[in-house]
């Protein structure tokens, strides 16, 4: 069943879909630590087959729209492609949409090599983190009582990952700001 996931989370990153409900399912299905390292390999292979596809085949349409918007970064990336691309990973891409986030590098010929390990690193701690809060909402659901939101915040299996989420958000605020002026 992990292997028709893997497929399953490839081709849906392929046609521009968002990692969030994967990450939630690999959770609730899998469990947070198998989910993790399923919905990793799933959505670290599709987002590099998509920058595959799109450098090869819509370099120039990305070049033309995209480019002029994020000229002022193609320098930093370009000093130190990997570290800045985790770090754009890590900080959930600074708002841009997932499919955008993996067309992104295009613009800066970035290696593949960099990019399949700087996405793999980058997006671990929000994968991990999603596949918790997956994995805490079949936990609540299995209870078989009467649900109230007030129980589902409360419960450690979901509070932990939201919290350690809002975390995340505040660090990528920093670096964003400290880094990305």
């Amino acid at each position: 069943f992990s292997i028709i996931f893997i497929i399953f989370s490839i081709i849906w990153i392929l046609l521009l879909g968002f990692a969030t409900p994967l990450a939630l399912a690999s959770g609730f299905i899998f469990g947070q630590w198998l989910g993790t390292i399923i919905s990793l390999v799933s959505l670290t292979a599709g987002c590099t087959l998509l920058y595959l596809l799109a450098q090869i085949y819509f370099k120039e349409i990305i070049i033309k729209h995209i480019e002029p918007k994020i000229k002022k970064y193609k320098k930093l990336f370009n000093e130190n492609e990997f570290l800045y691309f985790t770090i754009f990973r890590f900080c959930g891409g600074a708002g841009i949409p997932f499919c955008i986030q993996n067309i992104l590098p295009v613009i800066f010929n970035m290696k593949i090599i960099n990019y399949f390990f700087a996405s793999l690193i980058g997006l671990t701690p929000v994968l991990f983190i999603t596949n918790a809060l997956g994995q805490g909402i079949k936990n609540v659901l299995s209870k078989n009582q009467n649900i109230y939101f007030i129980d589902i915040i409360s419960d450690p299996n979901i509070f932990m990952p939201i919290a350690a989420f809002i975390t995340i958000i505040l660090i990528s605020i920093f670096i964003k700001k400290f880094f990305f002026k």
